[in-house]
C-alpha cells in the first residue's frame, strides 16, 4: 500500500470489538442520521457494507441499504411507528471558516455510549488533492463518528463526517499533522439521494434570526442521529481506507483489458450494442482490434465500445475496462459523472459545437473548474467555479470534481 493510500483512514467504524465476545456483539459501529421522516438514514458506506446485519440503535434492524462505494455514502431504512426528524440540508454554499458542529458516537465502546457534540471550523473547501467532493474541517474526529452529520450554526447539514488523517502517513512523512479531518460535501449526498429517487428536506437561515448556541444546537440535531452497529463484518475489513484516499491506476495485468469497476471510460465511441452482459461487452472488445476501452452502463445493460481513451471518470452505474497498453497514458480523474442531473448557477464559461470529451478536458485543465454540465442536444459545455444544490434535469450529462 502507497503512502497516498493510507493518507486517509476511516474516522468511522468504532474499535473492533474483542475476539471472545459473543457472536451477536456487533464488530464495528458507526453513527448515521435521518434524511426523511418516513425512515430513510444516511452514513458511510464503509460503516455498512459487507455487515450480515445492520442495526440502528433504538430503532431496530436497518433494511435495504444502498451504497455508493464510489462517494462512500449510504442510505439504510428503519421502520418506525411515528414520523422521524429529518437533518435539512442546506441551500447556501459552504464557508472557508465558517462555524461548524459535528453530531456522533466516537468511541462508544470505550466512552460513554451518549451521542457527542464536537464544534469547529471549515478549514478548506477541498480534500485532498483539491478533490471538491470533501470539506476539511477542524472538528475531532474518532472512531465511530464516521456518518454523522456537519452541520451549521443554525442545524443545517453541510456534510458528512468521513475521514481523518491517518497517524501512519503522518509518520511516514516526517510531519505531525493535527486535526485534520474531511466531510463529504452536503451536495454529493444530496445528488445520491436524488440518485434513489429520495427526497430529502433543504432550507436556509431567516435574515433576521441569530445563530444558536451549541446546546441549543444539539437539541435541536442530536434526536436526528443515531449509533450505526454492524454485525458479522469479516475483522479485515475494520480499517477501510475511503474512496478517493488514493488515486494510482490499477496494475496491468496479463489480461488484454483493465476492469475498473465504478467507472466511465472517457474517449470516443463508435459502437454501441444493447442488452448484453458485461462478459459479452468485454470480450466483444478484445476481440475488435479497433476497441481500445470500453463502458458498461449496468442500469442499463449497454455496452459502448471506445476506439481510445484518456481517462477514467466515477459513475456508480458503470464499469469500464481498458487496454493494458493504454494504462500508463490514461488519467484517473478525480470527477463523478451523473446522468440526468445539473447544478445551477456557477456558469463562467461556455463551449459551443463541443462533445463530452471536449467538455471533460476542458474541466480538468482549468484549476477554476469545479464541475461541468454538457447538454447533448445542443452540443453545448458548461464550466462551473461554484457547486450549487443539485436539480434533477433531463438532457444534461453533470461533471463533478
Amino acid at each position: 500500500m502507497s503512502a497516498l493510500s493510507r493518507v486517509l483512514i476511516a474516522g468511522a467504524l468504532s474499535v473492533t470489538l474483542a475476539s471472545n465476545c459473543f457472536a451477536e456483539s456487533p464488530t464495528s459501529s458507526g453513527t448515521g442520521f435521518t434524511v426523511t421522516g418516513d425512515g430513510w438514514l444516511m452514513t458511510n458506506a464503509h460503516v455498512v457494507q459487507g455487515c450480515e446485519r445492520i442495526e440502528v440503535k433504538g430503532k431496530g434492524d436497518a433494511s435495504d441499504p444502498r451504497i455508493d462505494a464510489t462517494n462512500d455514502l449510504a442510505l439504510v431504512k428503519v421502520q418506525s411507528t411515528v414520523p422521524l426528524k429529518p437533518v435539512v440540508f442546506r441551500q447556501a454554499p459552504t464557508r472557508l471558516g465558517e462555524d461548524i458542529v459535528a453530531v456522533g458516537y466516537p468511541l462508544a465502546s470505550l466512552l460513554a455510549d451518549s451521542v457527542k457534540v464536537t464544534t469547529g471550523n471549515v478549514n478548506a473547501l477541498a480534500g485532498l488533492r483539491n478533490d471538491t467532493r470533501y470539506i476539511q474541517i477542524s472538528t475531532p474526529i474518532q472512531p465511530g463518528n464516521s456518518g454523522g452529520p456537519v452541520v451549521d450554526r443554525d442545524g443545517f447539514l453541510l456534510g458528512i463526517t468521513s475521514a481523518t488523517f491517518s497517524k501512519q502517513a503522518a509518520d511516514e512523512i516526517g510531519i505531525t499533522a493535527q486535526n485534520i479531518n474531511f466531510a463529504i460535501r452536503a451536495s454529493v449526498a444530496d445528488l445520491f439521494m436524488q440518485s434513489q429517487s429520495i427526497v430529502g428536506q433543504s432550507g436556509g437561515r431567516a435574515a433576521d434570526r441569530q445563530p444558536m448556541s451549541t446546546a441549543d444546537l444539539s437539541d435541536k440535531v442530536t434526536p436526528s442521529v443515531f449509533q450505526i452497529l454492524c454485525y458479522g463484518k469479516p475483522e479485515e475489513q475494520a480499517s477501510i481506507t475511503p474512496s478517493g484516499a488514493a488515486t494510482s491506476l490499477p496494475t496491468p495485468s496479463a489480461s488484454a483489458l483493465i476492469d475498473a469497476r465504478g467507472y466511465d471510460a472517457i474517449g470516443f465511441d463508435y459502437r454501441t450494442i444493447k442488452d448484453v452482459t458485461f462478459a459479452s461487452c468485454h470480450e466483444i472488445c478484445e476481440g475488435d482490434s479497433q476497441c481500445k476501452a470500453i463502458t458498461y452502463n449496468t442500469k442499463y445493460r449497454a455496452c459502448f465500445l471506445k476506439d481510445n481513451v484518456v481517462a477514467l471518470i466515477r459513475n456508480g452505474d458503470a464499469v469500464a475496462a481498458y487496454s493494458s497498453a493504454k494504462a500508463a497514458d490514461v488519467i484517473m480523474s478525480d470527477f463523478t459523472s451523473y446522468s440526468g442531473m445539473d447544478l445551477p448557477g456557477g456558469d463562467y464559461k461556455r463551449l459551443r459545437e463541443s462533445n463530452y470529451l471536449q467538455c471533460f478536458t476542458a474541466c480538468i485543465g482549468d484549476n477554476s473548474c469545479k464541475a461541468f454540465s454538457y447538454v447533448p442536444k445542443k452540443s453545448e459545455c458548461w464550466l462551473k467555479d461554484t457547486l450549487g444544490r443539485p436539480k434533477a434535469t433531463k438532457g444534461v450529462e453533470l461533471g463533478v470534481k
